[in-house]
Parts: structure tokens; C-alpha cells; sequence
């Protein structure tokens, strides 16, 4: 990592490296190497690096996957083409007649003012390290810790991105470790500290084995 505030390349999760550190965490832990053994390397799922998803991930919040993909359609539908700039035309009365809280509207507006007025700068974040792309993105109402750490895994692919607050991942590593009740945030940071440098590979071997278990992968 260079010194200067700017990621390396090496951070960028591809196919190779992904499969590489998914054998690695393996050999180092048990759990991990069940997932491994039975369901082998996990998918390299990715967004794209835009507005949209920082959308998307706004809605999933607090709700289902599913539920917050039918109303990114809603929305998607409604407003054409789906930039920032429509999205504050609009405003948060005509984001709630499509089905939004009054809490996600504003978040929705206030992102897509930040966005347009430059404020945020998605192509700038590329050029920064975990740490201080995470602080950008939390700088933007709205977006919290578990959307920041979401969306460098996910659309920006970083290595050692570890969403704690993911009920998935809670879910998973209570069932993957037999533990009598559900870890907290805190105690799920804590478990993926030995899991460093690779805490985004051995989220989605996580993810592949909550998604496998219940025959949705």
C-alpha cells in the first residue's frame, strides 16, 4: 500500500487472486476449509462502480434483497435516464409516490446532490485506500458504515473489506461454527482479524456457503 493515501492495484480482487486467497484462508482455517472442500472457490460477484449502486445499496438496507431490487426497478422505470441530476429534479415527494420512506428519499436526493454537485467523485475513489474511501462515501448521508464497506467490496472489488454489520455473514459464521446465539458487529470484527488480508474473499466464501445452505446459490 503506498503511503501517500492511493491503493495499489494488488488490492483489486480479480478471478486469480481470488481463488489464490480463497485456497489460502483454507490451509489457515478450518471453517473456512469446509466451505472450500464442499463448494470450492467463491463466485467473484461485482457491481458496477456508479450512482446506481450506491443507489441500490441505499435500498437494501434494513429490507431484503428482493424487496429493494423491485423498487430500484420502480424507480429505474420511473425516472429516465437514471442520473443525479433527474433524481434531485424529481425530489422526495415523487421518490415516496414510488414507494420510498421519507428517510430514503431524502437519502436518495441528498446523494444524488453530492454526486451532481461533485461532492462525491466515484473516479476519485478508485485512486484512494480502503480507509479513506470509506470515510468519503461516510461523509454522504446515507451512507453508513455497512453501505461504504458494501460497496468497495463489492463494486470496487477491494481485498480486505469486512462488512461487519452483515446479517448474512452473522448468520453464516453462527451456523458454519455452531455458536449458541448470533455474533454482534463488534464480535464479528474481532472473528475476521485472523482472516487478514483477504477479509472480502472469506466474506464471500461466507456469503456461498449462507446462499448454498438454503439452495439459492
Amino acid at each position: 500500500m503506498k503511503s501517500n493515501g492511493q491503493q495499489t492495484q494488488s488490492n483489486i480482487l480479480t478471478n486469480s487472486s481470488l481463488r489464490s486467497a480463497a485456497a489460502d484462508l483454507a490451509k489457515r482455517d478450518k471453517h473456512l476449509a469446509l466451505i472450500f472442500t464442499n463448494y470450492g472457490p467463491p463466485p467473484l460477484w461485482r457491481r458496477n462502480a456508479n450512482f446506481s449502486t450506491l443507489v441500490q445499496i441505499i435500498l437494501e438496507q434494513q429490507v431484503s434483497l428482493k424487496s429493494a431490487a423491485a423498487i430500484f426497478r420502480r424507480l429505474a422505470d420511473a425516472i429516465q435516464p437514471f442520473e443525479p441530476e433527474h433524481i434531485r429534479r424529481r425530489g422526495e415527494v415523487h421518490l415516496r409516490s414510488l414507494g420510498l420512506t421519507r428517510q430514503k428519499a431524502s437519502y436518495l436526493v441528498n446523494l444524488a446532490n453530492a454526486v451532481a454537485d461533485g461532492e462525491l467523485n466515484l473516479k476519485r475513489l478508485t485512486r484512494l485506500t480502503d480507509d479513506a474511501a470509506r470515510l468519503e462515501l461516510m461523509s454522504i448521508k446515507g451512507i453508513g458504515l455497512w453501505s461504504a464497506d458494501v460497496y468497495l467490496l463489492m463494486a470496487m472489488r477491494r481485498a480486505d473489506i469486512w462488512p461487519s454489520g452483515d446479517l448474512a455473514l452473522a448468520a453464516a459464521i453462527t451456523e458454519l461454527m455452531g455458536l449458541e446465539k448470533r455474533p454482534d458487529a463488534g464480535e464479528l470484527q474481532n472473528l475476521a482479524e485472523s482472516w487478514r488480508p483477504h477479509r472480502a474473499v472469506a466474506a464471500r466464501m461466507l456469503w456461498q456457503y449462507y446462499l448454498a445452505k438454503r439452495g439459492r446459490l
